[in-house]
């Protein structure tokens, strides 16, 4: 049909115009509740703006001096923003991988025309649960279990492998592995069941030839399975990298915003809010904002590229 039709009696119709006006909200949406504040947290980065006690100072412009303070040495000689870039990045990496492990190998268990498992929906349901838990509320559960009265302790004493108890919040590794495993368990079951919904649309006739063919289980999963799901996998690992880097809550509650022991927990995120939160510099926030905007970007695509280089040479 025409773009443009005359009906009887009545004047030409724009069905075109439809279209935009059903995406219109969504822009004006974006524009107005995203578009517009990066813009001004760019501008805001570019002042000294902060208050000393009950003194506002600023806004006075700067330029970049905001951005060269951020990756200036401290007294120590340390960068904190690389520090706590890392800490990110190493509190991520050990939720996110055997959270991308344990999510395929459900994904793959429940979809598998062989095994024909009943009450999918029912596992679905069970897997998803922990995701609707609030992340204050489970740091909080965590905080409780592992503190130095918590039920972990007097356990463990009750049973006679420790004397005394163990201050799980003063070691590194202990609080890294308590974040890891609040992310891991919040996040494997949307993973799983973006995976379920990957491999559901994979045409079960694909998986019945190689089978006729000869093909183990590995090398359907390795020659059919993963090409044919690798769209999915790029997209659930780059909103999983996007959501690592913006990590806060967790760590927030677990370690009442201190990023304990030693600053060793503090995340990207926590280190913009402590600028707010503080001395209300939101010169520095928004510098912050700016390179946690430009490092994720950054990663995206990297990550992005990767994954998809990987894709077309399994084609």
């Amino acid at each position: 049909m025409d773009r443009k039709t005359r009906l009887p009696g009545r004047s030409r119709i724009s069905y075109a115009k439809w279209g935009y006006i059903f995406i219109a909200p969504f822009f004006i949406a974006y524009i107005c509740c995203t578009l517009i504040p990066q813009l001004m947290t760019f501008y805001n980065s570019l002042f000294m703006n902060y208050r000393d006690g009950l003194m506002q100072v600023g806004p006075k412009f700067v330029g970049l001096d905001n951005y060269v303070k951020l990756f200036s040495p401290d007294n120590t000689g340390n960068i904190g923003i690389l520090k706590y870039f890392c800490n990110t990045m190493i509190l991520w990496i050990m939720g996110a991988v055997p959270q991308f492990v344990i999510a395929m190998l459900l994904a793959v268990f429940f979809t598998s025309y062989r095994l024909n498992i009943r009450g999918q929906h029912f596992f679905k349901t069970v897997i998803y649960m922990p995701n609707l838990i609030m992340a204050s509320a489970f740091s909080m559960l965590f905080f409780t279990l592992f503190s130095n009265i918590g039920p972990v302790n007097q356990i463990l004493i009750s049973a006679g492998w420790i004397d005394t108890a163990i201050d799980f919040f003063s070691m590194k590794i202990t609080v890294r592995s308590l974040i890891a495993t609040m992310n891991f368990l919040m996040w494997f079951g949307n993973t799983t069941i973006l995976l379920m919904a990957g491999i559901m649309g994979i045409d079960q006739s694909i998986f019945e030839a190689a089978t006729i063919d000869g093909a183990n289980a590995w090398q359907v999963f390795r020659r059919v399975t993963l090409p044919l799901l690798m769209p999915i996998l790029i997209y659930v690992v780059i909103t999983a990298l996007i959501g690592g880097l913006q990590m806060f809550d967790v760590p927030q509650v677990l370690t009442k915003g201190m990023g304990m022991p030693d600053r060793t927990s503090t995340t990207m995120v926590m280190y913009l809010n402590n600028f707010l939160t503080t001395s209300k510099n939101y010169g520095m926030a928004g510098a912050v904002s700016v390179v946690l905007f430009i490092i994720s970007a950054a990663m995206s695509f990297i990550v992005y590229g990767t994954l998809n280089k990987q894709y077309k040479n399994m084609k």
